[in-house]
């Protein structure tokens, strides 16, 4: 088992946009988690990628989520379902340098899982935040979270990747970080 160091840390979100929240089958969960780790991401200062999957149809990235995130952010447009398809996203990345990417979104069966799965081809060590992920079945969200923890990825939660960022309650930024989910 690996733990999380924030300084090999990027954050990877997937299709968070407008029109796709709405069809997935718990949006309030997966919205509230998605902003705690994008608000967590910005204080600590971990490099954080954001996916629009076809932005044209489907909408942009839902405005609480645009405003939770910092400056170190980039967004990328993508039509493929596998965010590393994108070769602009594939360089981001790699200029990043970090190891380990924490990865969320939607839909998990199908962008997250793929995704995760070319994550890991490249090496990466890949830890999906089940509570900021979404499907429009409760069935395909389960079977994709299943997949890809059968293919190499950390399955963890919201506050599991917080307090591991931390390590401890003498970080410098552990008040700020814990009041997000009080």
């Amino acid at each position: 088992m690996t733990i999380l160091k924030a300084e090999e840390s990027l954050v990877f979100i997937i299709d968070i946009q407008d029109r796709l929240l709405n069809a997935v089958f718990d949006k309030t969960i997966l919205e509230k988690r998605a902003n705690i780790i994008a608000k967590a991401a910005n204080i600590l200062e971990i490099p954080t990628i954001v996916t629009e999957q076809y932005p044209k149809g489907l909408g942009n990235t839902i405005d609480s989520l645009k405003e939770s995130l910092g400056e170190n952010c980039e967004y990328y447009e993508k039509t493929a379902f596998s965010a590393l398809d994108n070769v602009e996203i594939k360089a981001a990345l790699k200029k990043a340098g970090k190891k380990q990417v924490v990865l969320f979104g939607i839909e998990t069966h199908i962008c997250v899982s793929q995704t995760a799965h070319a994550l890991i081809q490249e090496g990466y060590e890949v830890h999906v935040i089940r509570d900021a992920c979404g499907s429009r079945s409760e069935m395909e969200y389960s079977a994709g979270l299943g997949r890809m923890k059968d293919n190499g990825a950390h399955i963890i939660t919201a506050e599991i990747a917080l307090f591991e960022w931390l390590k401890g309650a003498k970080h410098p930024k552990f008040k700020e970080v814990q009041s997000l989910i009080k």
